[in-house]
């Protein structure tokens, strides 16, 4: 009989290939606009958007952060790079018998001061508690609403003057040839501080986790119009991300690896460690594909953003197949698959 592995929640191509076949297979189509089963960062039915999150990260306090911004910020991206506004989150809390309650007050404390900043308040939620030694300290989920906003609405009307505009939203299949695709900041942050954190191996001393909200980034950038899709490169960072629009879209990406901004001290770390940057999972990163005429606007919208000041144009979009093709530095050309699983478990 199989087993579930940690690769079935690495949010690589075997997770993908876990959901299609054991959960999603399962459930009743439920004829929304954006289903289920197109595997998107959320889902909306009649013009409401609706995502749930899970998390349990490992420790739950790290340079940067903690499991309680993760919650809040992770699930108010992944409304805001539909196109949305988020509106309220909902929490549900299971901590583990003897954790200590000091620790809990940080964290809570944590998650009310990101829903501030991005202005999205907890309306609701639950708590539970399990025996000792039935969970490893503490475990957040947290879901979220959101809605269509007038910014979506004129943002995709300039995106339709240079070419049509397959859907209403901004979904990994609405990519097209001759997009161009930029990324809001410095890749691989997140998980190379937490992994350093976790090992001791001693790189978050310089190299702190990305996690924050980016609504209001995004918005900034809506603002600019054009965009036609948007996603927060989470489990298996950008090389998952792209590898994703690739098989949805039905198109080719081709990257340019000196435009991808990465740290100095992250480009060591993962070289010292013989990870691949761009698999590894971020928490304060969006990728964004759009109209080529608005792509300069776009990304001077988000530069002047506190979040997206490292933003680059990183790639263009191609017909052809369906694949991420990356120039090296060099000169030359490799294909850049998509992780089979997370070099970095449990980062968000």
């Amino acid at each position: 009989m199989s087993k579930i592995i940690m690769n079935h929640g690495a949010g690589g191509e075997i997770m993908q290939e876990f959901l299609a076949k054991h959960i999603v297979s399962h459930f009743p189509k439920a004829g929304a606009d954006v289903p289920l089963e197109a595997m998107d960062d959320s889902a909306v039915i009649e013009d409401i958007v609706f995502t749930i999150d899970g998390h349990t990260v490992n420790p739950l306090i790290f340079p940067g952060g903690d499991i309680g911004k993760i919650s809040v910020a992770g699930t108010v991206n992944d409304i805001s790079v539909m196109g949305a506004t988020p509106i309220a989150i909902a929490c549900s809390v299971i901590l583990e018998e003897g954790l200590d309650i000091e620790i809990v007050d940080k964290i809570m404390e944590s998650m009310g001061r990101t829903s501030r900043e991005c202005g999205v308040p907890i309306v609701t939620g639950d708590t539970k508690v399990m025996e000792s030694g039935a969970l490893d300290k503490m475990v957040i989920s947290t879901s979220a609403i959101g809605k269509r906003s007038k910014l979506l609405d004129d943002d995709l009307k300039v995106a339709s003057r240079y070419r049509k505009v397959k859907d209403r939203w901004c979904t990994d299949s609405n990519l097209a040839p001759g997009d161009v695709i930029i990324a809001s900041g410095t890749l691989g942050d997140h998980g190379v501080a937490l992994l350093s954190f976790r090992e001791g191996y001693g790189f978050e001393s310089e190299i702190q986790s990305d996690v924050t909200p980016l609504n209001k980034m995004i918005a900034e950038g809506l603002k600019a119009g054009g965009i036609v899709t948007m996603k927060d490169p989470t489990r298996g960072g950008l090389a998952n991300t792209l590898n994703e629009w690739c098989s949805k879209s039905h198109v080719e990406i081709e990257i340019e690896q000196a435009s991808i901004p990465l740290r100095a001290g992250v480009i060591s770390a993962c070289d010292l460690l013989g990870i691949d940057p761009l698999s590894i999972g971020n928490e304060g990163k969006v990728i964004i594909g759009c109209v080529p005429s608005m792509a300069d606007h776009v990304l001077k919208a988000i530069k002047r953003t506190p979040e997206g000041r490292n933003a680059a144009i990183i790639g263009t979009v191609k017909e052809g197949k369906e694949r991420v093709i990356m120039r090296t530095e060099v000169g030359g050309k490799r294909i850049l698959e998509p992780p089979s699983g997370d070099p970095v478990p449990r980062i968000c």
